[in-house]
């Protein structure tokens, strides 16, 4: 197949890794390049002996480029419609597409799906694209058109959130901006449980929907329970602490604005028990020292402490200190329920920060889960890298 795009020549024995299919290829595996390429260009990938290997987005970084095909092919609408279209069926597969109890789930989650930097969510009749870089940025506009067609009548609207997430170079050029219809905010339908949604102002799309099954699983241990919920943002947690029968339920978050959110979600899940409910707008760590309150089930699930290699030894002291702040108050028999979604801190670092952090308290410590993300987040089996999120269940004694 004859090519336009530019290419890039690996030095010789730097092909392994593209050749076991890791969708991403590092600046030292880079022996020359051929012809003018930019920041997002299309690239196509060859070994030293000038075999083609894969096709992806040029990036000016260490991961030089993200790989979105490992045939050559030439990416048009179709190309992407493609794409979409299996990302969609793997979820129609998994009985999300219509279900009337969860109508919010993730479209496509990057890698796992074989589009690097593209995260797309659905929330009910709308949908949030947030791209990680300029490469797929650049065809944003094929990537709504498909959903449009996928979707038909049912998508109402289509917004692209990604100023926050681009490269830094790219920040403050990229507008957050629907690029089809338009919605101040919307309502899902999670598990049976309703939940408000402003994905132009909250955090990430707009929810964390990959925490779906872990807010069930923490239910079945919420019955006549007093629980802490910190870093709560709009309450999902709490939300299914007090549906299950909680006795009370005190959420901690920082930002204000998220109490009000919390407040709106209790309100449209007629039955819930409001009263038995406080927010409170404070610092999670400053909460878990200074609070009198005695409880049986405490949430850790803190935003990502450290998001580059770089941060992973201060990250590591934040979760401990977190840990050992939540072990050494809980009740004895307490559940306590922590995460971390640093993708650079992996499961086996996790645990052992964990268990650091139980150790300097010297109590009884079980695991009765051990928790990831959900299946509409889908983790390439030669990208280890996808499985972002950790999570323990504890018994304390």
């Amino acid at each position: 197949m004859k090519s336009s795009f530019s290419r890039i020549i690996l030095k010789q024995g730097k092909e392994r890794s593209l050749l076991n299919f890791h969708p991403w290829l590092f600046s030292g595996a880079v022996a020359q390049t051929e012809g003018e390429i930019r920041e997002g260009d299309i690239v196509e990938i060859y070994s030293h002996d000038k075999k083609y290997l894969a096709t992806g987005h040029y990036h000016e970084g260490s991961i030089k480029v993200r790989i979105f095909s490992f045939e050559q092919t030439e990416p048009d609408q179709g190309f992407w419609k493609r794409k979409i279209r299996n990302a969609f069926e793997l979820r129609k597969r998994l009985g999300f597409t219509d279900n009337n109890s969860t109508n919010v789930y993730r479209l496509v989650h990057a890698e796992g799906d074989g589009l690097p930097g593209l995260i797309i969510d659905i929330y009910n009749s709308a949908a949030v694209i947030q791209t990680h870089t300029i490469g797929m940025h650049n065809a944003k506009h094929d990537i709504a058109e498909a959903l449009k067609e996928i979707y038909g009548s049912r998508l109402k609207c289509i917004y692209d959130k990604s100023a926050e997430t681009m490269s830094k170079q790219e920040q403050g050029v990229v507008e957050n901006k629907f690029l089809y219809g338009e919605a101040k905010e919307v309502v899902v339908t999670e598990n049976g449980l309703k939940f408000l949604i402003d994905f132009q102002i909250g955090q990430k799309t707009g929810f964390f929907i990959d925490q779906r099954e872990n807010r069930k699983l923490l239910g079945e241990y919420s019955n006549c329970k007093n629980v802490l919920n910190t870093f709560a943002y709009s309450g999902g947690f709490s939300i299914y602490a007090l549906e299950a029968g909680a006795n009370l339920v005190h959420s901690v978050d920082s930002s204000k604005r998220t109490a009000e959110w919390a407040e709106q979600n209790i309100k449209l899940n007629a039955g819930i028990a409001g009263d038995n409910h406080t927010f409170y707008t404070a610092d999670a760590f400053d909460f878990l020292k200074s609070s009198q309150e005695s409880y049986d089930v405490i949430i850790l699930d803190p935003p990502a402490f450290a998001k580059h290699l770089s941060s992973v030894n201060r990250a590591t002291v934040g979760y401990r200190s977190l840990n050992y702040e939540a072990i050494k108050r809980i009740k004895p028999g307490g559940i306590l329920f922590t995460f971390s979604c640093s993708q650079v801190i992996d499961k086996a670092l996790f645990r052992k920060i964990v268990f650091t952090a139980a150790a300097m308290t010297k109590r009884n410590v079980r695991i009765l889960h051990q928790l990831t993300q959900p299946s509409d987040h889908p983790i390439s089996i030669y990208h280890p890298e996808g499985e972002y999120l950790k999570g323990l269940v504890l018994h304390v004694d």
